[in-house]
């Protein structure tokens, strides 16, 4: 589809009918307004806890079969693997197989033949298919996609219904709205007589690689199917740990009418995923959201294969973060309280965006550390099923190992003391309390290294060193995701907000880190944070398309000289 109009300024001069003889076709685009989904509420005998309660046993019931789908082809490589139960990691969810090395490399040629008739698709036609797909998501798929994500990533139903409904929803609502918008923009001509400029939208030329995490739905679904609607073929890589929900997104995209071959399901190894695609000469992107030494990886892949490619691939990626809640003297003790309990352990800390330190002045010491242990005992933490709970299990063993080896050192080390929590137990489900820990260093790499758990370490600074301490949260770590100030001090406010510029990508005055949302708060951070390139916001769409400015002339070119030289 070729997005292209003529100039505002010259269709009041003149006629629609001046661009007759251009061979650029008008896109038909029809004007909408968009609007964030809205949360459901779940409450005690409404219609959507009912019909979610009923979806959780349907779910639960099977273990559903997910094929390598590439096209219309329904692959089972190798041996079986399987997508269980955080919080009851005996029961399995999901059955999957890897794809090997020869199936990503027809993966791969697959996408980038469909990416050449799917460039050709209408803007209108795509524009169909997106909102078909959100109106399913809203609909239809609401509680499958919410069941999906609450059983397989162990999420409670709020945790859930914002990210696998509304914020997925949004992705897919607002992509289309700010796609419209951007398109827009309209070149100048300054006679439409003698010549018509326009720009058009095209596709990467070769495929997109998608590798999305496993903490939000929504963020598989953003980073598979945006580069798709900007004119992409697609290798999704979903991950193992949200299987089944990206399952739903990507069938769900085929009911819409998304053709074969567009976005192709390929879960697989992730050391084999990434030196297949780097390898191949058609990679035009990665769409990544991760941990930073994968990241490193693939760039650096990228970089060594540079001669190989017929594009300079584009590398998008989001990498966590060490985020902050920097703690005023001023601050009211019950906002900073609530939010950074919510913070740091709604969805056990593994939101990218989690509080993991803070910075509390010694004035406020006793009454924050007492609201951060009285609301922490409140916490019930269990099977996301129960709709009494604050929170479920970590994802896998591995996070459940990694998490608890921080706590374990921390208990062992003399500069760290346990406030609260500290307990785990793997057992049954991979379960760990939320953990507050006071640290009398700020370097030590609890309040430095990214946990992705529910550990949230504490330091304390005296009042008559806040310009020192907050000198601390942009020097002290490589991260710079998301932070949060507490104050009522507007001077402070003010200096707070020039002197931690380049600290977080997404800032936070009164507010906790945490809870971003499309089209409200654009996502990204910088520094080893990721390239910030704001999901959620306008610019996004246009990270996945290669514009191309067209100049139409329609008189005869006549004259080699210039009037200056016949004088």
């Amino acid at each position: 589809m070729i997005l292209a109009v003529c100039s505002r300024t010259a269709l009041r001069a003149r006629s629609l009918e001046r661009c007759a003889s251009s061979v650029v076709e008008l896109p038909k685009l029809k004007d909408f307004d968009v609007q964030n989904e809205p949360v459901l509420g779940y409450r005690a005998g409404s219609k959507e806890r009912t019909e979610l309660i009923n979806e959780l046993k349907r779910t639960a019931a099977v273990t559903e079969e997910v094929p390598i789908v590439i096209g219309d082809e329904h692959i089972k490589d190798g041996e079986p693997r399987y997508q269980v139960m955080p919080h009851d990691h005996g029961r399995k969810l999901a059955k999957f197989y890897y794809a090997s090395e020869k199936t990503i490399q027809k993966a791969i040629q697959t996408s980038a033949d469909a990416q050449r008739r799917w460039d050709k698709t209408p803007l209108e036609e795509r524009i169909r298919i997106w909102q078909n797909a959100a109106d399913l998501m809203a609909g239809a798929h609401r509680q499958r996609l919410n069941a999906a994500t609450m059983l397989g990533q162990s999420k409670s139903v709020v945790q859930a219904e914002i990210d696998s409904a509304a914020e997925l929803i949004d992705f897919f609502r607002f992509n289309v709205f700010f796609l419209k918008e951007n398109a827009k923009y309209q070149p100048i001509s300054e006679n439409l007589s003698v010549t018509r400029n326009s720009l058009r939208f095209r596709g990467l030329d070769g495929f997109v690689a998608a590798i999305s995490p496993f903490n939000f739905t929504a963020i598989g679904g953003n980073l598979a199917y945006t580069p798709a609607l900007m004119g992409n073929g697609v290798l999704w890589k979903p991950s193992d740990t949200a299987l089944l929900s990206n399952w739903r997104i990507f069938n769900i995209m085929r009911e819409a009418g998304l053709p074969p071959g567009i976005v192709n399901f390929v879960p697989a190894d992730g050391p084999t995923f990434g030196k297949t695609i780097t390898a191949s000469s058609r990679l035009a992107g990665i769409n990544f959201t991760g941990s930073v030494p994968t990241f490193n990886w693939l760039w650096n892949e990228v970089g060594k294969n540079l001669n190989k490619y017929q594009n300079y691939p584009r590398l998008i990626g989001e990498c966590g973060g060490k985020n902050y809640h920097f703690i005023h003297p001023s601050a009211d003790i019950q906002s900073v309280v609530t939010g950074t309990i919510r913070s740091a352990f709604e969805y056990c800390g593994q939101k990218c965006s989690a509080c993991s330190r803070m910075y509390v002045p010694r004035s406020l010491y006793e009454p924050v550390k007492q609201g951060l242990l009285e609301e922490r005992s409140k916490l019930k933490i269990g099977d996301p099923t129960d709709f009494k709970i604050f929170t479920g299990a970590v994802i896998d063993d591995k996070a459940f190992a990694r998490i608890t080896g921080y706590i374990k050192n921390a208990k062992n080390n003399p500069k760290n003391k346990i406030l609260g929590g500290g307990e785990f137990d793997g057992s049954k489900g991979y379960f760990v309390q939320p953990t507050i820990i006071e640290t009398v260093d700020p370097f030590d790499k609890l309040m430095t290294e990214e946990i992705f758990g529910p550990v949230l370490t504490m330091y304390v600074y005296e009042d008559r060193d806040l310009d020192q301490a907050l000198g601390l949260v942009g020097s002290s770590t490589k991260f710079a995701l998301t932070g949060a100030v507490f104050a009522t001090d507007q001077k402070f406010l003010e200096s707070a907000f020039e002197e931690l510029k380049m600290t977080a990508g997404n800032f936070y005055l009164n507010d906790k880190s945490t809870g971003s949302v499309v089209g409200q708060q654009p996502f990204g951070g910088g520094r080893m944070s990721g390239t910030n390139d704001k999901a959620g916001g306008p610019n996004y769409v246009m990270r996945w398309t290669t514009p191309q400015s067209i100049k139409e002339t329609f008189v005869p070119l006549k004259d080699i000289d210039y009037p200056y030289m016949r004088d």
